[in-house]
């Protein structure tokens, strides 16, 4: 063991006239504790929440949104022929979108309407069901065409499953007295929760061809979507789409039709580490006061080890080593603390959210060892700043003075 790692072992074990700087010690040994466990706790909690909010939108929304620029794709059987051969792509469906008006004798509301192909969309979209899909695909001869209508929008407007519904769409027809929209009757045969309000308060899915005849498309369809093997290659497949086909084509991938909402929860999450890091700063303070105090006590005994022979570079590294000391200490007492906390959340799921007010109703929790390592490295330096100055200060003393007046 060298010599200063001898003397900061003694100096951390105070004697009994030296305990109110043991007790400081003690004190910012606990801030760091609890800053640390605060921040990881936290910033797991969010990272889940992210993470958690990212499988529901891509559970309704497809890795890559291919659309045409004028509206429609009329030759989407080849396009659709085309993608689906690239080694990336798991499965593409074409699909239709318009704005309705849903009227029922509930009410009226209004409704984003996606015609979708129910053989493909079960391989791309998780949120609807095989028996839903199965119900738009095979109707009972003579019955209305069927549709699947969100569990918000359908509480909205009072309808259950076997209700109609009388859809409207504005694409209608020009006639003497000016134009008139179209207007058909839907069968509710299906609905569906994504665990988002904006999605379950106004989407409503027909089957494709129904889409296409109330938008008057013919055998052209708004646009496809493409389900990507791997969903963090969905910017590279969409950069190759859009070499392949050129202008002609709009290509979207899901963190470019996301990147707000993402944004703003990494802000966010910044935000917090930057503010929960103040916790732990004000604990590197407790540790420079703390350091402070200590070397005032200690004035003679630095006095004497120069004199000894000792340089200001062993000094430093004395008072230095004892700061990290309690800084490494609390830092570990934390990560600790928060990776139990995080662990326990996680799996008895104790606190519990309001279901009117969250689309939760437990607390989501993904604990990262990058950011738990982030977070420690972050005390860590923090400390370590703390103590420059107290162990400066103290390697300048002057012996003779210190001995002479101290």
């Amino acid at each position: 063991m060298s010599l200063e790692r001898f003397i900061c072992g003694r100096y951390l074990v105070s004697k009994q006239r030296q305990a109110f700087i043991s007790i400081t010690s003690l004190l910012s040994m606990a801030g760091v504790a609890v800053g640390v466990m605060a921040l990881i706790v936290v910033i797991a909690v969010m990272a889940g929440f992210e993470e958690d909010l990212r499988t529901r939108i891509i559970g309704v929304q497809s890795h890559v949104v291919i659309q045409g620029k004028n509206g429609t794709i009329a030759e989407y059987a080849n396009v659709e022929r085309r993608i689906a051969g690239m080694a990336e792509v798991a499965a593409t469906t074409p699909f239709a979108l318009t704005q309705v008006m849903l009227r029922a004798a509930g009410g009226t509301s209004g409704a984003v309407l996606r015609g979708i192909d129910p053989v493909s969309a079960g391989r791309v979209m998780g949120h609807l069901g095989a028996e839903e899909l199965g119900q738009l695909r095979k109707r009972p001869p003579g019955a209305r065409p069927g549709i699947i209508l969100g569990k918000e929008l359908a509480r909205q407007l009072g309808l259950v499953e076997g209700d109609m519904v009388s859809l409207i769409s504005p694409r209608g027809m020009i006639s003497p007295v000016g134009h008139i929209p179209s207007m058909r009757r839907f069968e509710v045969v299906g609905r569906f929760e994504s665990g988002v309000y904006e999605y379950d308060g106004t989407l409503a899915y027909v089957h494709l061809t129904q889409a296409q005849k109330l938008m008057r498309l013919g055998n052209a369809v708004t646009g496809i979507e493409v389900h990507a093997r791997d969903m963090d290659q969905a910017g590279r497949i969409a950069e190759t789409i859009r070499k392949m086909f050129g202008p002609g084509l709009r290509v979207q991938d899901w963190t470019e039709m996301n990147r707000t909402l993402f944004s703003a929860l990494k802000l966010e999450k910044t935000a917090m580490f930057v503010i929960l890091t103040l916790i732990v700063l004000v604990a590197a303070f407790n540790i420079a006061s703390s350091l402070i105090m200590l070397v005032m006590e200690k004035t003679r005994d630095v006095a004497i080890l120069k004199a000894m022979g000792a340089t200001d570079r062993s000094i430093r590294r004395i008072f230095m080593l004892n700061g990290m000391a309690i800084g490494a200490v609390g830092t570990l007492l934390g990560a600790g603390s928060g990776i139990v906390v995080c662990l326990l959340l996680a799996r008895y799921k104790f606190v519990e959210l309001p279901r009117d007010v969250y689309y939760i109703t437990t607390l989501p929790v993904r604990l990262d060892i990058g950011d738990v390592t982030a977070i420690a490295l972050a005390a860590l330096v923090i400390c370590l700043l703390a103590t420059i100055y107290p162990a400066c200060q103290a390697a300048k003393l002057n012996p003779v003075e210190a001995i002479r007046y101290g």
